[in-house]
């Protein structure tokens, strides 16, 4: 095999598939990716069996083939080389040669014929057209309360399913790791005839991979699922991501049917207080007291390892002094994703769960569990 490419497409076509091959892995092709001609393009196939990336690129096809070779080690070869185009051949012993102007590079590569299935050609997937931003926005607001705990599997991702509601029908996204809870939706209108009724779950590395794609797409995408699969493609890359195989727990039952005390706020405000909270916080002392009063609302934070936080606000409050406390991270996340400057917390009584959201809509809202006040 023997191309001619441009430098910085190839940098950029091997640099997207790092963060799916395999680092650790007990088959060394995992650790590479496969490149293969296809009608005057390249194909750069990556995959760790779960998640699989192919994508092409145009080239000059010399001589047509295909070979595996350390994606790490061609990055970091290509990243080094200051030239505009790039030189691959391939013989059939599988070396590798890469060359630019003076410099020249050898690496040992594997055979093609070992390299793990990525590509399917089957027809039985029917794609869907949208917005990719959509589904950008849905990922940024709910990703970051996935559980990172191994032995909760049906939790290591994020629930996606479509909702019609009286001919209305929305994509929703749904995460939660058991002390929060984010769920995020988006009209697509009457006319769409995507349905995942009984929803899929999107696991983390998975979802990760699929924001990654949309992030470099064209405005539109092609979403398809087949049982175990979701496929996301744009006009030159293909991503397969394998779904994981259980059971979402009801997440409705955790929302709360009846409201709290309801404070508004200016978003960066709260932000930047709660930051300031944070500052004494640390994984074992992560909590902060909202404790409010008539006209007046007091944050405090204490870490007997570090020291100790107070802050007052003025807010609408004229009521019983009270007192709630939640993960000051967990707030922190919640509030940062809210497009709005006016953010909703309504801080549930006792025990209860707090719940915030943009002040305009209910197109985003997240749940976080309390924490005891002592």
């Amino acid at each position: 095999m023997k191309f001619t490419v441009q430098r910085n497409t190839f940098l950029e076509g091997i640099q997207k598939t790092l963060s799916i091959v395999e680092k650790k892995t007990t088959m060394p092709i995992l650790n590479n990716i496969l490149l293969k001609t296809d009608n005057h393009k390249i194909k750069i196939v990556a995959t760790d069996r779960e998640i699989g990336l192919v994508a092409d690129y145009d080239a000059e096809i010399i001589t047509e083939g295909h070979v595996t070779v350390s994606a790490r080690k061609l990055y970091e070869m290509i990243r080094e080389i200051q030239g505009d185009s790039i030189q691959f051949e391939s013989n059939e012993s599988h070396r590798v040669t890469v060359t630019c102007q003076k410099i020249m590079y050898k690496i040992s590569g594997l055979p093609a014929d070992d390299f793990p299935s990525v590509i399917d050609d089957r027809g039985d997937v029917v794609f869907h057209t949208m917005k990719g931003q959509l589904i950008e926005e849905l990922i940024s607001k709910t990703s970051f309360a996935m559980s990172g705990d191994e032995m909760r599997k049906n939790l290591n991702g994020v629930l996606f399913e479509t909702i019609d509601d009286g001919g209305k029908k929305t994509l929703r996204m749904v995460a939660t790791d058991g002390h929060r809870l984010a769920i995020a939706n988006a009209d697509i209108g009457e006319e769409s005839s995507f349905t995942l009724e009984k929803g899929i779950i999107i696991p983390k590395k998975g979802l990760n991979e699929i924001k990654r794609l949309i992030e470099d797409a064209p405005e539109e995408v092609s979403l398809g699922v087949r049982q175990g699969m979701c496929i996301v493609k744009t006009n030159s890359t293909m991503l397969r991501v394998s779904l994981v195989d259980a059971e979402y727990p009801d997440y409705r039952r955790v929302v709360p049917a009846e409201k709290g005390i309801v404070i508004k706020f200016e978003k960066n405000a709260l932000l930047h207080a709660l930051r300031r909270m944070s500052v004494v916080s640390s994984e074992r002392y992560s909590g902060v007291i909202f404790t409010l009063s008539d006209g007046k609302m007091m944050l405090e934070s204490t870490n007997p390892d570090v020291g100790e936080a107070k802050e007052e606000i003025e807010v609408a409050y004229h009521d019983q002094n009270i007192s709630m406390g939640y993960n000051v991270k967990y707030l922190i996340d919640a509030i940062e994703v809210i497009d709005e400057e006016t953010v909703i917390f309504e801080m549930g009584v006792g025990m209860k769960p707090g719940v915030i959201k943009p002040a305009s809509n209910d197109e985003y809202v997240c749940i976080v569990m309390p924490l005891k006040v002592q």
